[in-house]
This record gives C-alpha cells, structure tokens and sequence, in this order.
C-alpha cells in the first residue's frame, strides 16, 4: 500500500506545496506602476523648470523668428524673411567672422594647452590634488567676473599690470583691447586662459586609462618622448579629444559674456560675435524678429555640428 506524504509548510510560508494545484498570487499591478514613477517624480521638478525656462522660450523664439515682432501694435507673419535679413546684413557676416576665428583659437589653445597642464599634473602623488584645484579655480570663477579681471590687467597704460610685464623683456607697451588689431587676440587668450583647466581635468581622466605596458614597451623598441607621445598617448585619448572638439566648439560658437564685458563687441566692431549681435539687434534695436531668427540660426549650427562630429566618432569606432 502506498502512503501519500503530506508537505507541511513552515509556520509564515506562504509558498503553496507542490502538486497543490495552488498558484502564487501576482504582483500587485498598481504597486509595479508607482514604483516606475517614482525616478520620475524625482525628476519632475528638474523637468518643469527645463520645460517653463529653456524648451517653452526656445518655442517662442522659433515662433518671433517668422513675424515681425510689434509691442502693443500686434505681431505680423512675414514668413522666412528675417532669416533673409541675417543673411544679407554685414554685421552678421562679419560677426560670423569673428565667431569662427574665435571659436577655432579658443579650441585648439585651450585644448593644447589642457593637454600640457595634464601631462605635467599627471601622478598619484598627494600634493598634487591641492595644484589641480589651483589650476582648475579658473572654470569655477563666473566669467563676468574673469573678464572684469582680465580687463583691468589689459589696461592700456603703460603703467597697466600687463604692460609692466612687457616692460621686463623689453617689449610693449600694447593697446591690448582699445586697437582692431588686438582686440580679438585678446579676448581669445582670456578664453584659452578660462576653459584650459576644464580640457586639463578630462585629459588627465583620459590618461589614467592608458595602459603604462605601452609606454615600457615603446621605451624598449628606443622611442623618445615625442614619439611616444604622438604613437602612444595621443591615439589613447582619440574618444576624449573628440568630446573636448564638440564641447570645444560648441562653446566658442556661443560665446557672449567675456567679449560682451572685455570689449561689447568694440572697438570698431572687431570683436563682435555672432551673440553680441544677437543682443545688440534684439535690445538696443529692439528689432526682435531678426535676433530671434539669428538665434534659431545658431542653434542649427550648433546641433548639426554635434550631429556631425558624433557620426564621425562613431565611423571611426566602428572601424
């Protein structure tokens, strides 16, 4: 005779014995649900900022780009001609100008220069976070404040704190920013000087992956510095190079604030950049249809150069 073995569940099991013919209860749906929403409540209060302060004025600037903009007269459709007029004004062609010269020198400086900084902080000694933090302090500053600074020292005297410099090695005195010929040089090194240190902390981020067999096996096959450098350090940090030329970029092409307060955009027009005549066309002009248009412009610009350099990166990886 066979005798059937009952399971008896431990006291507080619900688990149902088997053979029972008993299913386990399903999760309760609307539990799963709020625990989906709650990164999202997290994130709600972000998101309607985002969405009240850049996306819903982002909208209405695209909107003003096709009419004619009419305090208390009424706004009139007119359609793609305030683009037409960024085009054909020479302001703008010259601000384009200044932009891209701006842009190229600030990108390439602040990268090059980043790239030596890093090379020379680069260890795991202690006393070096207290000089990267030194060196980093540039970033943080608010950059209205860097080009108050900067244009105190650029005073044109010759008793101003740069020409006195100048005066050691025998050189200058310079008009720095009151001249056309070096106006834009000099807002350019206030901008290589401001975004170096941030180019120096992803490069040095980009070096610690390196692997150091590389480097003792290029030194056993008799390479010197420049060699590994170029053959070893610089194919390593392709990824990081790429992010510093969009970011880079990016950047320069929106440049307001240091040519606003070093110069706004003087003398002569020199250093206008594309938004110091975005500003100077919406607010003094009070022509806002045609600045909004240049501004939807520049968004173009910028988002299909991101798109660009990204296509690019990843073609390169893929290969």
């Amino acid at each position: 005779m066979t005798v059937a073995h009952e399971t008896t569940a431990a006291p507080g099991d619900t688990k149902p014995a088997r053979g029972s013919g008993i299913t386990a209860p399903a999760p309760k749906r609307g539990k799963h649900s709020f625990r989906v929403l709650i990164p999202w409540l997290f994130l709600a209060p972000a998101l309607l900022l985002f969405l009240y302060f850049k996306f819903i004025p982002m909208a209405e600037g695209i909107r003003l780009s096709l009419y004619k903009v009419q305090p208390f007269l009424g706004d009139i459709f007119i359609g793609m001609d305030n683009y037409t007029a960024v085009f054909d004004d020479t302001a703008f062609q010259e601000a384009a100008y200044h932009t891209v010269i701006l842009a190229f020198g600030q990108t390439f400086g602040a990268m090059i220069v980043g790239f030596f900084l890093a090379l020379l902080l680069e260890g795991q000694a202690k006393s070096l976070w207290f000089v990267r933090s030194a060196v980093f302090l540039p970033v943080v500053a608010a950059t209205a404040v860097v080009g108050e600074i900067w244009r105190v020292l650029y005073f044109p005297d010759p008793n101003g704190f740069l020409n006195e410099v100048l005066s050691w090695v025998g050189a200058g005195p310079s008009t720095f920013l009151d001249h056309p010929d070096t106006a834009l040089t000099s807002v350019m090194m206030v901008g290589i000087w401001k975004h170096a240190p941030y180019d120096m902390v992803l490069i040095l981020a980009g070096l610690a992956g390196i692997d150091r067999e590389q480097y003792e096996a290029a030194a056993i096959d008799g390479t010197n510095v420049f060699q590994r450098l170029w053959y070893v350090t610089l194919p390593a940090l392709r990824p990081v190079i790429t992010i510093l030329l969009t970011l880079a970029a990016i950047r320069g092409l929106r440049v307001f604030t240091e040519v606003y307060v070093l110069t706004g955009g003087g003398p002569a027009g020199a250093t206008s950049v594309w938004m110091t005549t975005v500003f100077s066309r919406g607010f003094e002009k009070n022509d806002i249809g045609v600045a909004s248009a240049a501004s939807v412009m520049l968004f173009l610009v910028t988002f299909l150069l991101t798109v660009v350099v990204q296509v690019w990166r990843r073609s390169r990886e893929s290969r």
